[in-house]
């Protein structure tokens, strides 16, 4: 666990690095969301460059597509693709590693973006696998304020309905959107009981940016039958340099010279922190 919670560190600088190279990014979200990507990816999906048509691989669905830094530092990690080239083409006129994640690039199941998207897509994905008697698990990772949207409590309902339990939400509760607190634009009570009343299991992860907590997350949901499982990951914006974390204003920013050097000088203190538990 301290291994992998070392490389969403690096995996955090790679992301800083894809953002200053393309002059652009969700970086606040990368950043709370990038250790569910690593437990994911590195720890709890069958799915890689060696399987990717197997169809009886691990779907994820990166609903917070705006977030698609996170995701390409990972995919890039994993083999789909190197680095090298996500930092030469990165929001560049002509390039496919654009803002959100486009399903030309090897590793990315569907486009998204547009909110809400994502679970209804990921319903459809574990009926399927139902229907076909295939082993395989669906994820989907979505932002607290994503769940304004009206869709994503239709595809709650149709998740509950089919007892889709080859299916795992997660929410990023960070609790910030671009318009600042998620709870003065869109107040969510109990995301708990909401959940809970739509028919799922729930889990609540207390440090949603600790991989240990996010593992055992996981494992638990895979035991779960007939009802599907979603975990409210409490997240933080930012996660990893008092610079960033907490502050709405770094939804979408593009870090500075002075700011580039204090959070990368952040990332390694916490990286070695990591790594001496």
């Amino acid at each position: 666990m301290e291994n992998l919670t070392a490389l969403s560190y690096d995996l955090r600088k790679d992301v800083i690095e894809i953002i200053r190279a393309g002059k652009a990014g969700h970086i606040g979200g990368d950043m709370s969301v990038i250790d569910t990507l690593v437990t994911l990816y590195f720890k709890q999906m069958n799915v890689g460059p060696e399987n990717m048509d197997d169809d009886n691989r691990d779907r994820f669905v990166m609903s917070k597509g705006h977030s698609v830094e996170a995701l390409y530092a990972v995919l890039a990690k994993k083999g789909f693709f190197s680095i090298e080239e996500v930092l030469e083409k990165f929001s560049k006129f002509g390039s496919k590693f654009i803002g959100h994640p486009n399903n030309k690039l090897p590793g990315i199941e569907m486009n998204s973006g547009s909110l809400g998207h994502g679970l209804p897509v990921c319903v459809g994905m574990a009926l399927a696998g139902k229907m076909n008697n295939q082993s395989y698990r669906v994820y989907t990772v979505m932002g607290d304020g994503e769940l304004a949207e009206g869709s994503v409590w239709e595809g709650a309902m149709a998740a509950s309905h089919y007892k889709l339990d080859n299916l795992c939400a997660v929410v990023d509760r960070n609790r910030l959107q671009i318009s600042g607190s998620t709870e003065d634009v869109m107040h969510h009570d109990d995301l708990h009981e909401r959940f809970r009343s739509f028919g799922w299991n729930v889990i609540d992860v207390a440090d949603g940016n600790s991989i240990a907590q996010l593992d055992a997350a996981f494992e638990e949901a895979k035991t779960v039958k007939g009802k599907p499982t979603v975990l409210i990951a409490n997240t933080v914006k930012g996660c990893g340099s008092l610079v960033m974390e907490n502050k709405a204003g770094w939804h979408h920013h593009v870090p500075s010279d002075e700011e580039y050097v204090q959070i990368m000088k952040d990332l390694e203190e916490r990286k070695e922190a990591a790594l001496h538990e």
